[in-house]
């Protein structure tokens, strides 16, 4: 379980989050839409602990060592191969080497990875690095996984496997919360859906049976108003 109390964060004059509430239960997922500097990467830093909000509160069950994050960057070392980065980030978080190499492998095989294991991850490609990426925030089976758009730098073949696979993990009961301005992309792995603009989610409700075409249109109506 997830839940944000009136998360409130600003730079300076710029409010990245104003008054910000939600709960999300086992298997639900939360795809937040909306426009560069809405504030959708400080919500998901405050979610991880990265950022202190400036007011409001944020209670997961498990506590933070519970959560998998997807930022912007990697946060992988270039000289380490991949599998080695996947055994340091598991025993950061409590796993023995075997355990961690077994998970390794499977999440690796998953992404379409497994042949890159023994590859220094300053030669791969933008895209191996972002399902490398992947891999580390999976390495430990977290209850929660904070997603800032992650899809960004996966080819069609990954990205529809890797959706599959978030699919799968929220069948599992993990909860998912997941940042991106591309309608399209985030839609389909909803049962929750926000627009944020100005820090603010001006609309918060169950996706129910609409599709994409049906948020995109109510999505740009939101952003510009007509």
């Amino acid at each position: 379980m997830l839940r944000a109390e009136s998360l409130r964060h600003a730079f300076g004059a710029a409010r990245a989050l104003d008054d910000v509430s939600f709960t999300l239960t086992a298997g639900r997922t939360l795809v937040v839409f909306g426009p560069n500097g809405a504030g959708k990467t400080t919500l998901l830093r405050v979610l991880a602990g990265l950022i202190k909000p400036q007011a409001g509160a944020v209670y997961l069950e498990g506590g933070r060592s519970a959560v998998g994050w997807i930022g912007h960057h990697a946060h992988l070392y270039g000289h380490l191969t991949v599998l080695e980065n996947l055994q340091f980030w598991g025993a950061l978080y409590g796993l023995r080497r075997v355990e961690a190499e077994r998970r390794a492998v499977d999440v690796l095989t998953r992404l379409g990875l497994a042949d890159r294991a023994g590859q220094v991850v300053r030669t791969l490609s933008r895209g191996q690095l972002q399902r490398a990426a992947i891999a580390r925030a999976l390495i430990h089976d977290p209850a929660v996984l904070l997603l800032d758009e992650p899809f960004t730098g996966l080819d069609l073949a990954a990205a529809a496997e890797f959706r599959h696979l978030l699919a799968e993990l929220a069948g599992r009961g993990r909860v998912l919360v997941m940042a991106t301005h591309n309608v399209e992309e985030g839609v389909e792995l909803a049962t929750d859906v926000a627009f944020q603009l100005a820090g603010r989610f001006v609309r918060l409700e169950p996706r129910g049976g609409r599709g994409a075409a049906a948020i995109a249109e109510d999505y740009r109506r939101t952003v510009t108003g007509v």
